[in-house]
C-alpha cells in the first residue's frame, strides 16, 4: 500500500488516538518502516521510534495498573505489566488494527510472511505510540495505549499471565520444580523456524514450534499446561 491509500489508513490510527489536525507525516509513516525496507529503499527505519515507544507504552500501562488495582503488591503489577506488553499481546492488537497492512517491509521480507510477523508488529505498534508521543502529546499516545489496547485486555489473571509465567507458577506450587527449554533452530534468516521442548522434573511434557525461540517456548508452555491441566482429577480442575 502506497500513497494517498496509505495516508487514509494512518489518518484512520491516529484518529483513534484523537488526532484530528495530522499535519506533518514524516514521523507517523516512519513507525511502519521496517529495517529491511530501509536497507533496500533508503531511508530511516522505525527502530529509534521503537525504542522510545517500548518506554512510553510502558510507563502509561504501569500508570493505568497503579489506579486501576490500588490494593496489589508490587511484584504483581510487575506481573500484570509484562503481560499486557509482550509482544504477543501487542501484536494481536495491531493485526486487529490492521498493521500488517501499512507496515512497510523489504521485498524478501514480504515474501517470507513478515506482515504477519509477531515481533514486527509488536515493534510497529510500539514505534507507532512513540509517533503519537512526540508529535501530538503524551495525551494522544495514553489515549490509544488505552483505549486500542490496555482496556481490551481480559485482566483475570489466568488470561493474562502468558503461558510460560502461569506453567512456572504451576510447575513450582504444585510440582516444587522449575521449567527448562531446549530449542532447536532451522529454516532462514528471511523466515527462521524454532522447535522448543519444556522438561520440568526430569521429564517432557510439552514441545512447540514458532518464527521465534520466545514463540516457540510460549507454544512449548502451552502444551505442557494443556498435559499437566489434563491429568489432575476433574474435582481438582473444577476448584480452579
Amino acid at each position: 500500500m502506497a500513497g494517498e491509500a496509505h495516508r487514509k489508513r494512518l489518518r484512520a490510527l491516529l484518529r483513534l488516538a484523537g488526532v484530528r489536525a495530522v499535519g506533518d507525516f514524516t514521523l507517523v509513516e516512519q513507525a511502519f518502516v521496517h529495517e529491511s525496507h530501509a536497507k533496500e529503499q533508503g531511508g530511516a527505519s522505525n527502530e529509534r521510534l521503537e525504542f522510545l515507544g517500548d518506554s512510553v507504552l510502558g510507563m502509561v500501562t504501569a500508570a493505568w495498573l497503579f489506579e486501576r488495582f490500588p490494593d496489589e503488591p508490587e511484584g504483581r503489577l510487575t506481573l500484570r505489566k509484562a503481560a499486557i506488553v509482550n509482544d504477543a499481546q501487542l501484536a494481536e492488537s495491531a493485526r486487529r488494527l490492521g498493521f500488517s497492512d501499512v507496515v512497510q517491509l523489504g521485498a524478501g521480507m514480504r515474501n517470507a510472511g513478515g506482515a504477519n510477523n509477531t515481533s514486527i508488529l509488536a515493534d510497529a505498534f510500539e514505534a507507532f505510540v512513540a509517533a503519537i508521543y512526540v508529535r501530538y502529546g503524551i495525551e494522544r499516545a495514553r489515549t490509544f495505549v488505552l483505549g486500542e489496547h490496555v482496556e481490551r485486555l481480559d485482566h483475570d489473571p489466568e488470561a493474562l499471565l502468558d503461558a510460560k509465567t502461569r506453567l512456572q507458577h504451576y510447575a513450582q506450587e504444585h510440582l516444587s520444580a522449575t521449567p527448562s527449554y531446549r530449542e532447536e533452530s532451522r529454516g532462514t534468516p528471511q523466515a527462521p523456524h524454532f522447535d522448543s521442548c519444556v522438561v520440568v522434573d526430569g521429564k517432557t511434557l510439552g514441545t512447540g514450534s514458532g518464527p521465534s525461540k520466545k514463540a516457540a517456548q510460549q507454544a512449548a508452555a502451552e502444551a505442557a499446561l494443556r498435559t499437566l491441566l489434563a491429568a489432575e482429577p476433574s474435582s481438582k480442575r473444577r476448584k480452579k
